[in-house]
């Protein structure tokens, strides 16, 4: 109820009010908020009031920030888009210069380790080798049936391959006299070496072949008594002296 003017308020409203008159605070300190408690009050409104005007802009279609890339690969695809047209290369390590000069380098070291695994196996290969592997003598050097045999004969089966017994030049390869065929080497200390009988010949004059070569398949033609190579050594030359062949291999570190 309102005081009408002139007549005295209520007693209870005035008992309201002096409990605060009669503690001695002062009017200043009754009014003052204590900055504590204002201050979390304050923060409050401040992030809600920021929560509400973000999701307004998201609303209405605010531009988003736009992520960052997750990779230097992704990166650059996104500096490629933004530069269509303008080609782009990578920052040059080396010049032309030193890649050609690392290309020479590595062609003249695969050349070096070449012909050194060539050198190896020149070097592991056999110089000499017996004419037919796995041969039966069953005649030699010297004297048969009254007349004189000027090489051995070597017995196996049939189209059994033969080797050259060592690195020549085919002389002569095809029909010979007493021999039905035959292959004449030349070696390089000049010896020729001859082969005869045989049922096919897989060589030409003029040929280079290498120890251990097949030079013919083994056969019984011509004066032949059964399948056999009839292998002789002319010394120093084709019309050279017929010397004995066990020798000669023997002496090149080939036994019989």
């Amino acid at each position: 109820m309102r005081a009408r003017i002139g007549q005295e308020a209520p007693t209870d409203l005035l008992t309201t009010v002096r409990p605060h008159a009669r503690s001695g605070v002062s009017r200043h300190a009754r009014r003052a908020t204590p900055a504590s408690t204002r201050r979390p009050a304050l923060l409050l409104s401040a992030l809600l009031t920021g929560g509400v005007v973000a999701a307004v802009l998201g609303l209405h279609g605010a531009p988003a920030a736009s992520a960052e890339p997750t990779s230097v690969l992704e990166a650059h695809q996104a500096l490629l888009a933004s530069d269509e047209g303008l080609e782009v290369m990578p920052r040059a390590s080396v010049t032309v210069a030193e890649a050609q000069a690392r290309l020479q380098e590595v062609a003249a070291s695969r050349a070096a380790r070449a012909e050194a695994e060539a050198a190896a196996r020149e070097a592991a290969r056999p110089k000499f080798v017996l004419p037919v592997d796995g041969a039966r003598l069953t005649s030699g050097y010297g004297s048969r049936w009254g007349t004189f045999h000027y090489g051995i004969d070597l017995a196996a089966p049939m189209r059994t391959p033969e080797y050259a017994a060592g690195d020549g030049v085919v002389l002569r390869a095809g029909p010979a006299s007493g021999f039905g065929l035959a292959v004449y080497i030349l070696h390089e200390n000049g010896d020729v070496t001859v082969y005869g009988h045989m049922d096919s010949i897989l060589v030409e004059p003029g040929e280079y072949v290498d120890a251990g070569q097949t030079i013919a398949l083994l056969g019984n033609r011509g004066q032949s008594t059964g399948p056999h190579l009839h292998f002789e050594v002319h010394q120093g030359g084709e019309d050279g002296p017929r010397i004995n062949p066990v020798t000669w291999l023997a002496e090149r570190g080939v036994q019989v």
